[in-house]
């Protein structure tokens, strides 16, 4: 018998109870699934042609599943489940986490469906569990009398307010306003990500430098500890008070830099290019490279924008979110931390996605077998599907609640 019929035949009481005990065990699975379902059935269902969008533009539509909704979804597991690991303090469990699960849900179905008319629904739902996410922190911060959890509430917060206003944006048809929400959301992301890999980085490379946990061989560099995140809030700044093209441009040249300067963290021999590891520095690289393409093109050179985005979004921050929820996902069900077939194959698609994504970008006279996107969004989709063929039984089963190694 394979193990997702055997899940499905657990008593619903112990299946809602592995599913609820902690954010990540709920809210990865949901992300994964969205990020597998959403953009297969724009693309490839309906052409990209949605449902009930008349004078909102479907590109606004994608951003706004993609940033809020799947990478929204591994936020919201991810931070409720890794600040009450940071500060010591009980995590949230059971019905809370199906609230916030239904949110995010209500807000994915008017999402998919593009339905226009529920824009304040939408708005509501979404700010309902990101603000929830904002308080969360605030509070765990007063509580511990710390400063450590700051950074992730400067993010969150530029991430709410994006969020609200890319929602307002597209109901009221202020487009130029839209793509501003859109790039102030991406960064938004990409800064929490910088600050993610700070804390990751360094007990997953000592957890594979020495699997005992009796050492720790790899320090940091304290430099770069924070570089890529402080420099992401700039860009931030810079594009929420509209400054120039130019000003922009340098400041992403910084942050892009910044990035690509983690790459460094996977400099500890051949570990280094091990699929745990690897992910990791990999993830700052495409986001980095990303980001430098971006500010290039904003001070004059002809590179395309677009393509820079989608290698910092689609490639850094998505290959980041595949690391977070496969490592994690090890960690806290009691796994050693090695990745089977099934993961390193879903890594690989990622990427070979991302590259056919940007490659017409750089390409534009280059045709691509099923159109420009059937094929980059079937093998995005199969990659996450891949993962929660991996994970869900692992997640979702009461044997592993109480087998956490983190």
């Amino acid at each position: 018998m394979s193990v997702l019929p055997a899940i499905r035949m657990l008593p619903s009481a112990d299946l809602a109870r592995a599913m609820s005990a902690e954010g990540l065990r709920l809210m990865f699975p949901l992300a994964a699934l969205h990020a597998a379902l959403w953009p297969f059935l724009w693309v490839v269902v309906w052409s990209l042609d949605l449902p009930f969008a008349s004078s909102s533009l479907p590109a606004h539509w994608h951003a706004q599943e993609m940033l809020v909704g799947s990478f929204g979804a591994a936020l919201l597991g991810f931070l409720t489940s890794a600040l009450p690991e940071w500060t010591d303090t009980r995590r949230i469990s059971g019905r809370p986490l199906f609230l916030f699960a239904g949110l995010w849900a209500g807000a994915r179905v008017l999402g998919l469906l593009a339905v226009e008319s529920g824009w304040l629904i939408g708005l509501m739902f979404d700010q309902a569990w990101i603000l929830f996410l904002l308080a969360y922190a605030l509070r765990l911060s007063w509580s511990k009398k710390s400063t450590d959890l700051l950074g992730f509430v400067l993010f969150v917060t530029a991430f709410a307010a994006a969020a609200a206003m890319l929602r307002i944006a597209m109901a009221f048809e202020l487009y130029d306003l839209s793509e501003s929400a859109i790039r102030i959301l991406g960064f938004a992301l990409l800064g929490l990500l910088g600050l993610a890999l700070a804390r990751i980085t360094v007990p997953v490379t000592n957890l594979i430098l020495d699997p005992t946990e009796k050492t720790s061989p790899y320090r940091p560099h304290p430099g770069r500890v924070h570089l890529s995140a402080g420099l992401t809030m700039l860009v931030i700044v810079a594009e929420a008070a509209t400054l120039s093209d130019a000003v922009r441009g340098y400041l992403m040249l910084a942050a892009g830099a910044a990035f690509l300067d983690r790459v460094a963290e996977g400099f500890v021999g051949r570990e280094g290019f091990s699929f745990e590891l690897g992910g990791l520095w990999l993830s700052s690289a495409l986001a980095g490279t990303g980001l430098l393409i971006c500010g290039l093109s904003l001070i004059g050179l002809p590179l395309p924008w677009l393509g820079g985005l989608h290698l910092a979004l689609m490639g850094g921050l998505g290959l980041g979110v595949l690391q977070v929820l496969s490592i994690a996902g090890l960690l806290h069900t009691g796994q050693p931390l090695r990745f089977s077939k099934t993961t390193r194959m879903a890594i690989q698609l990622l990427v070979l996605s991302v590259l056919l994504r940007i490659l017409p970008e750089f390409a534009p006279s280059l045709s691509l077998p099923f159109g420009a996107y059937g094929l980059t969004s079937a093998l995005f989709s199969l990659s996450f599907l891949l993962w929660a063929k991996a994970y869900i039984p692992l997640l979702w089963s009461p044997e592993t609640v109480d087998q956490e190694r983190c």
